[in-house]
């Protein structure tokens, strides 16, 4: 180390995500870290804007900086071994980008330290110069150094992913991964270079366990990103990104048949326009979608529309122990401004790790399998940040929560679970009656069949499975109602479809404490989707209190008011 303190060397520091890297580290009290780019002004104010009381380290640690901070030019066109020998960092982490850009002497910063004994990493994202950092891997050994390229989403986070969901497969037949980014994040200009440099052009995939190519920003995939603890995103198209995943899984997983890897933004219908430009370039009617660039980040910016909540998933299909068919998920969501820090966290748990004294093994290779999962999910909770892996095997009968919670059923409380245990069954209970006196409350009311108001009235519920359904007849004194539940498919995957009549409610199940939560993520009528904001709600919830299974649940809507909220307890018989 150089003196008493790590020392950083931050190329991009003040950038987009070199910024977050020393916001993460700048509580480290053991760091001294050098905030590098072209424009010394640039990083001056990054500098002074993270030692401002509105600066610091943020939510993440205060304003009491630990870490040292120095405002450092460095131009990697310029003399690099005259900048780096001056500067003596131990570590050169490089946040700059677009790597897609990087022509000629691509490696020469990583040269560079590989000659003078400075270790290296990076967060890149390009399949080409993550595939190609081994041709160092000699050089790097003599010297005793490490050089980790792409320790970033794509490869690291998402081969932890695949290596934490591995040991449930014999044989893994297809990987497929994809990052949703929050539609209120403002996307780097570099970022948007790099999707731009592929967008219409040929992207190495392997249909058919064969190398073949496929089409940036057209060639698609629709997938639900939901984590078994959390209510899902939207579900939404992926298109094809050149990420460095689809030239390494071939060379890490032996028979491998099909490979993904994909970018899904809201809103979709600007994706969609930002897929209709790269078949212009795929038709040759346009060079390129580079020199657009700057339009597209700012139509990115200015529709800024939906939930701010980003997302990632892999996934994973093959056999398992037992030779029968097996999909794996691993599912990620960030909610607010928290997505953007998961590029760097695996920089983070590196540094972490080398202040403690756990050093790589020398060498130059991609960054893929370099970190564990549980190294991310260790940083994941100082953020709003819920993953978690879902299992589907085939030809295995489970009941019906039990599949749409995945793992998260373990947690579910015990009265929860034999209420949702599956199979026909009987629970009796007492139940407390609400009713809306709206007129359309009442109409609603009568055409679905809830109950009248009461104090303390009788209640039965009888489960029958049919199918892979289930149908729950509900039984209040003398009055009957029915709605049958069941998975939801296609874009409603991950969601709980009840069907009252001709309404049809697409519900998230979301754990909280000894809570399950039943929140509205979708409804129809006679099967037209309706809009969100007119959807049935309230507070709807399950729990369990004193050993007992007890209800809650509210239905409403702004149109309607209160239509019915029933609460009491149950006692499976």
């Amino acid at each position: 180390m150089s003196g008493q303190r790590f020392s950083l060397l931050i190329i991009g520091g003040y950038g987009t995500f070199g910024g977050r890297l020393a916001r993460l580290l700048g509580e480290e009290p053991r760091i001294r870290l050098l905030i590098a780019g072209r424009s010394l002004e640039k990083a001056d104010d990054f500098v002074a804007d993270m030692r401002s009381p509105k600066g610091g380290a943020g939510r993440l640690g205060g304003n009491d900086l630990g870490a040292t901070l120095h405002a450092v030019a460095f131009d990697r066109d310029g003399d690099l071994a005259e900048q780096l020998t001056r500067l003596k960092p131990d570590l050169v982490v490089d946040a700059s980008g677009p790597f897609q850009s990087f022509t000629g002497d691509a490696y020469k910063v990583v040269q560079a330290c590989i000659d003078l004994g400075i270790d290296y990493a990076d967060i890149a994202d390009s399949t080409g110069f993550v595939a190609g950092i081994g041709g160092l891997d000699a050089q790097a050994k003599a010297k005793g150094t490490f050089v980790l390229s792409g320790l970033s989403s794509l490869p690291a986070l998402s081969f932890a992913a695949l290596q934490a969901m591995a040991p449930h497969f014999s044989r893994i037949e297809s990987v497929a991964a994809g990052i949703a980014p929050s539609a209120h994040v403002k996307i780097g200009l570099n970022v948007v270079r790099a999707i731009a440099s592929y967008a219409g052009k040929p992207v190495a995939v392997l249909p058919g366990g064969r190398p073949a190519e496929g089409r940036g920003l057209i060639d698609a995939m629709r997938v639900t990103i939901a984590p078994p603890d959390v209510a899902p995103l939207a579900s939404r198209t992926f298109l094809l990104v050149d990420a460095p995943d689809l030239a390494l899984l071939p060379q890490h997983i032996a028979g491998l048949q099909s490979t993904f890897t994909g970018v899904g933004t809201e809103p979709q219908a600007l994706q969609r326009l930002l897929s209709f430009a790269a078949r212009l370039v795929n038709l040759r009617l346009l060079p390129s979608l580079k020199p657009f660039s700057r339009a597209l980040q700012a139509a990115s910016h200015r529709f800024a529309l939906g939930a701010h909540r980003g997302g990632m998933f892999v996934r994973a299909g093959g056999l398992d122990r037992e030779g029968r068919r097996l999909t794996a998920g691993w599912h990620l969501i960030a909610e607010g401004d928290d997505g953007p820090f998961i590029p760097v966290i695996g920089v983070e748990a590196l540094v972490r790790r080398l202040l403690e004294g756990q050093r790589p093994e020398s060498g130059a290779r991609p960054a893929a399998g370099e970190l564990r999962l549980a190294d991310f999910e260790a940083a994941f909770r100082r953020f709003s940040i819920t993953s978690g892996i879902r299992l589907d095997r085939e030809e295995e009968t489970q009941p019906l929560y039990r599949r749409a919670l995945g793992s998260a059923w373990e947690s579910l409380p015990p009265a929860l679970a034999a209420i949702h245990g599956g199979g026909t069954r009987l629970a009796s209970g007492r139940a407390r009656i609400e009713r809306g006196g709206g007129l359309l409350a009442r109409l609603i009311a009568s055409v679905i069949g809830f109950p009248p108001a009461g104090e303390d009235v009788p209640v039965t519920v009888h489960f029958a499975t049919d199918g892979d359904r289930e149908v729950w007849t509900r039984t209040f004194g003398n009055r009957s109602f029915q709605s049958w539940q069941a998975e939801g498919t296609g874009r409603d995957r991950h969601l709980l479809a009840e069907v009252f009549g001709p309404f049809r409610v697409l519900l998230a199940l979301v754990p909280e404490g000894q809570k399950l939560r039943l929140v509205v993520r979708g409804w129809r009528f006679c099967g037209i989707p309706l809009p969100l904001f007119l959807a049935p709600g309230g507070d709807t919830y399950e729990e369990e209190r004193d050993g007992r299974f007890h209800f809650h649940v509210e239905i409403g809507g702004r149109l309607t008011g209160l239509v019915v909220r029933y609460t009491g307890w149950l006692v499976v018989e």
